[in-house]
């Protein structure tokens, strides 16, 4: 009778990452940043610091969670949400619709630093694990087809 392995225990398994669609990405991107943007405009007074370092996990969870036929859409998701985010945060003041839209050329202006490193972050990471996704395509179709088993001649 074969051996079985014992399983892992329960803390060496990883879980199972979220595999999100480009679409999926994209709304678990732009839904996170607007909630962050809220949150920074509540708790910090819209401090786009703030916003700007909490853009940085996101980019890294969504070019993470996206599926590997997906996965190119990452840095293309990833600036679309920092400005979808940007607007409660920019443009404070009283002025309303012509304020909030200067104020978000201004953040966007300003914050370029955080946007791009966002931007080469998850574009580091989708070029990496697209690499990675493309070798073993590649691998998997080099190996042999499995032959089908023969029948066994038996000696007569």
């Amino acid at each position: 009778m074969p051996q079985r392995r014992p399983a892992p225990p329960a803390a060496v398994r990883r879980p199972p990452w979220p595999r999100l669609t480009g679409l999926g990405g994209g709304l678990f991107c732009a839904a996170v940043m607007l909630v962050l943007g809220l949150l920074t405009e509540t708790l910090f007074g819209a401090s786009q610091t703030v916003y700007g370092v909490l853009f940085l996990p996101v980019s890294v969870l969504t070019a993470l969670w996206l599926r590997e036929e997906d996965v190119l859409i990452g840095p293309v998701v990833v600036p679309i949400a920092f400005a979808v985010g940007l607007v409660p945060v920019a443009g404070t003041g009283d002025g309303g619709t012509g304020d909030r839209l200067m104020g978000m050329v201004t953040g966007l202006a300003t914050q370029a630093g955080w946007l791009y490193g966002g931007t080469l972050v998850a574009g580091v990471i989708v070029l990496v694990r697209r690499v990675r996704w493309v070798r073993r395509v590649r691998e998997a179709d080099r190996r042999p087809a499995a032959r089908p088993a023969r029948p066994a001649v038996r000696d007569r």
